[in-house]
């Protein structure tokens, strides 16, 4: 089976998608070649600043140019059995390739305000098309849920799998260089725009400060600055990791006291799985996809002040449950498995085929 898979989102982003990608690739290289080949298609031209007008003439051309005057021929000329679209629908294939498209998330349609003008202008359309492929992953059941209420999407064209993890218990890691760890601390990951909802943690611990209270420094690790620049100065205790290689943020995650993940709306929610994986607490809400994810492996808080500030000082005042919740989040991880999503996806290929 020849499987033909756009790639062009690790040219563009670092987020949770390219991780998914590359977490794929990785489970797919792990199946027989005389199974299954696969070929990546993309546009290899990096697009990871945001310095205008290069990054939206490049984008422009990625997603209105090249999916029609290069990919199509591209595709044609290969003739792979499926195209699969996994973080993306920028490229159509020709009418008799198979097409099945990986689905994050609808936050473009609940939360518009976390988007750039051209991704809220264009990204509504794409989601609409979703409904002419021939099969959609969804990454969790709370996202196949969104599809079918939010898209009018047929239950019978959605499969749900999910994500696997980057890290083992063997990964390895260093000590981040740019700064001093702390002997204690909480640590925050994700981009640092608002719907991650870390003005929450800044408002927990404003509180703490306002009532004599002491907590452990926040270390926050994530780019975009820009995006939580109008919520006002960070504590002074806080400090800002930026984005980091993935054997330091294992050294974090091996350390913290706990993953403090306040976000508001998540297809999936990498950084708890990371976190369980690596014997790192989670404290988050019951909202989306965590709980899918997290199970009864994690600290659930509602998302304010006063009630997530209580989580985290019983995370800090009892060690006994702490290595309960270690134990349980080290089980719980051992369920994700990139070779299980590639296995898996494959069998989504095999059925559109047919």
């Amino acid at each position: 089976m020849k499987v033909a898979i756009d790639t062009n989102s690790r040219h563009t982003t670092r987020a949770g998608t390219t991780r998914y990608l590359e977490g794929l690739l990785r489970g797919l290289k792990q199946i027989s070649s005389s199974v299954l080949h696969v070929e990546e298609i993309s546009w290899p031209i990096d697009n990871l600043s945001y310095k205008q007008p290069q990054r939206s003439l490049k984008t422009a051309y990625r997603e209105l140019v090249w999916p029609w005057l290069v990919a199509r021929p591209q595709i044609a000329k290969s003739k792979p059995d499926v195209f699969h679209s996994p973080t993306g629908f920028f490229v159509t294939p020709p009418d008799n390739v198979p097409h099945v498209v990986t689905l994050h998330d609808l936050a473009m349609l609940r939360h518009p305000e976390r988007f750039r003008k051209w991704q809220r202008f264009s990204g509504p359309y794409r989601l609409r098309k979703l409904i002419d492929s021939n099969h959609i992953i969804a990454i969790s059941k709370f996202t196949a849920d969104e599809a079918v209420k939010l898209l009018g999407i047929p239950p019978r064209l959605l499969s749900i799998i999910h994500h696997g993890c980057d890290f083992s218990h063997d990964s390895s890691e260093c000590a981040p260089r740019s700064f001093s760890v702390p002997s204690s601390f909480f640590l925050f990951v994700g981009s640092l725009e608002p719907g991650k909802n870390l003005n929450l943690l800044r408002e927990c611990y404003l509180l703490a400060e306002k009532n004599a209270l002491c907590l452990p420094p926040l270390v926050v690790v994530g780019a975009r600055w820009y995006g939580v620049k109008h919520e006002g100065r960070w504590p002074v205790s806080w400090i800002q990791a930026g984005r980091i290689s993935d054997s330091e943020l294992v050294y974090l995650y091996r350390r913290a006291m706990a993953l403090l993940f306040p976000s508001k709306y998540e297809g999936f929610g990498f950084p708890l799985l990371e976190a369980m994986t690596l014997g790192c607490p989670v404290v988050c809400s019951r909202l989306a996809s965590l709980p899918e994810v997290s199970g009864e492996a994690a600290l659930y808080s509602e998302l304010s002040p006063m009630p997530f500030l209580d989580a985290m000082r019983f995370i800090l005042a009892n060690e006994s449950y702490r290595s309960d919740l270690v134990a349980a989040g080290r089980e719980r991880a051992a369920q994700f498995s990139w070779s299980k999503c590639a296995s898996e996806t494959v069998n989504i290929y095999k059925n559109v085929i047919i």
